[in-house]
């Protein structure tokens, strides 16, 4: 990433889910940090998110889940996030994910799983210190 660029986060809620407060509080955190973020809102689907990613040249795409779609709609959001070349882009994953899940998850590509409740801060310093190392 270039040094006098901000960190372009990309916010969505994916599938039928529609409890949308912890993505819009994490929005908010990481705008106060000068970050900026694209807030896709609800019910979006895997295409919606990859194509404003490209779109929107963007460096971290956080997904909200709370409903248990996660299983559904991420294995096909990194299949598309690979076929279109977005190697270098983080993909976060935050809400209610089962423990016993995450490794599976993980494997998928998925960088990192906040559970409901993680501090702010954890959150913001990942993404600064992974975009800085991954050069998007």
């Amino acid at each position: 990433m270039k040094a006098d660029r901000k960190i372009r986060v990309l916010m969505s809620k994916t599938g039928l889910d529609g409890h949308d407060r912890g993505a819009k509080v994490v929005t908010y955190f990481l705008r106060n940090e000068g970050m900026e973020v694209v807030y896709l809102g609800q019910f979006q689907t895997p295409e919606s998110v990859v194509r404003t990613a490209i779109e929107e040249d963007i460096d971290v795409i956080g997904l909200s889940s709370l409903s248990g779609e996660h299983m559904s709609f991420v294995p096909s959001m990194m299949k598309l996030i690979s076929q279109e070349g977005l190697d270098n882009v983080l993909v976060l994953l935050g809400g209610t994910i089962p423990r016993k899940e995450m490794p599976f998850l993980k494997e998928m590509g998925v960088d990192a799983i906040f559970e409901s409740g993680s501090p702010m801060n954890s959150i913001i310093e990942f993404i600064k210190t992974h975009v800085s190392l991954r050069g998007s």
